[in-house]
């Protein structure tokens, strides 16, 4: 236990330091922030506490260590915008025989393919030529290699340590390219029917380096038509902190309800969100999920408080707080489990919504301890 108690304290300090020296560029490889899991999605995001599958690798490290039936497999599918986006998760984790550490491997892409390239549409006699359209494909990826590790025995508390070390990789058709790292660590805690969690996403800053190709061709068009040609950058992500706690509610005849509630906490200046000072804001999560025997879960979640005008309120001008709902369910069959989401993109009176579904199978192998 006291072990745990300096875990705790030092992960605390590392964070609050890299937190207190960080000004960079506000929402920088945002489509980390979308989510993962069909389960995490319906619940508005609120998973810090309660996670305990291997979605953890994305949302808390931690909870991978909850993985005990053996190697498990998580794939996620989900499009945006009418299916112009297309957003991918899969995630393979690992326990070992004793339980006591836990190694996940992660994969994320968000991609729009099939963007039509107009840069030589024009012909330099003035005449349109459309044979002269090429599409190409804006991706983001990330790769996440998780490590968890238990830091008690106890059989009336368990505390876990999570590490993650992600790669990301962005590319613009064959214009643009980045690469990057930075790492992840969390904590969880479970006592009794609470739940408890912290993690510190990009604790050492996550960059990416991008470069740009250009032919000689494609640059004489820019120069022509008067935009800028980019050269070598570098883009920075601030350090974030994300804290979560839960409870389970045991109704009776194998029922039973968790409520969890995450704070979202930036630290790069003003945002739009229910406390919005400089530097720090935060970001509020509540999410909720009924369980029956562990077969068949009700969930639903509100996120991204925002204050925004008012439906249709284009005279007045008056704003309003507007949020994000959404909504799903699990399903067992067999070994595999099937999550579904419905999830909106935009507030609660706008209908601008996603389907997500994600399909979870243990395979019950564990890698041997030695």
């Amino acid at each position: 236990m006291i072990v745990a108690k300096k875990a705790i304290l030092i992960f605390c300090t590392l964070i609050t330091g890299f937190y207190a020296h960080a000004q960079f560029r506000k929402y920088s490889n945002e489509f980390l922030n979308i989510g993962a899991g069909a389960r995490g999605m319906a619940m508005g995001g609120a998973q810090i506490a309660s996670v305990a599958d291997g979605t953890a690798g994305y949302w808390n490290p931690a909870g991978l260590l909850h993985v005990n039936e053996g190697t498990q497999i998580n794939l996620m599918h989900s499009e945006y915008f009418a299916g112009i986006g297309q957003y991918d998760f899969i995630n393979v984790t690992l326990p070992t025989s004793n339980s006591r550490r836990t190694i996940g491997v992660t994969a994320l892409r968000f991609g729009v393919d099939d963007i039509m390239n107009t840069l030589f549409l024009v012909e330099p006699d003035g005449t349109i030529n459309y044979n002269n359209i090429r599409p190409f494909s804006s991706a983001d990826y990330a790769f996440l290699l998780s490590y968890a590790q238990k830091l008690n025995r106890s059989e009336e508390k368990t505390v876990n340590f999570g590490l993650n070390a992600k790669i990301i990789h962005r590319s613009v058709g064959s214009f643009a390219k980045a690469w990057g790292f930075g790492l992840d660590a969390g904590i969880q805690i479970f006592k009794d029917s609470w739940r408890f969690g912290m993690v510190g996403k990009d604790i050492t800053t996550t960059f990416n380096a991008w470069s740009f190709s250009f032919t000689d061709k494609e640059k004489e068009v820019l120069y022509l038509t008067k935009n800028d040609i980019p050269v070598k950058s570098t883009e920075m992500t601030s350090p974030r902190l994300q804290l979560g706690a839960g409870r389970v509610f045991g109704l009776g005849k194998g029922s039973s309800i968790l409520a969890e509630t995450n704070f979202d906490v930036t630290f790069d200046g003003r945002r739009n969100t229910v406390i919005s000072s400089n530097p720090v804001s935060i970001d509020p999560k509540l999410g909720i999920e009924y369980g029956y025997k562990n077969l068949f879960f009700i969930r639903g979640g509100v996120g991204n408080f925002q204050k925004g005008l008012a439906d249709g309120d284009t005279l007045n001008q008056k704003k309003v707080w507007i949020f994000q709902p959404s909504a799903g369910a699990r399903f067992k069959v067999g070994p595999a489990v099937i999550d579904y989401a419905f999830a909106n993109l935009a507030n609660q009176s706008n209908p601008l919504f996603t389907h997500v579904i994600s399909l979870k199978a243990n395979l019950g192998w564990r890698k041997k301890e030695n």
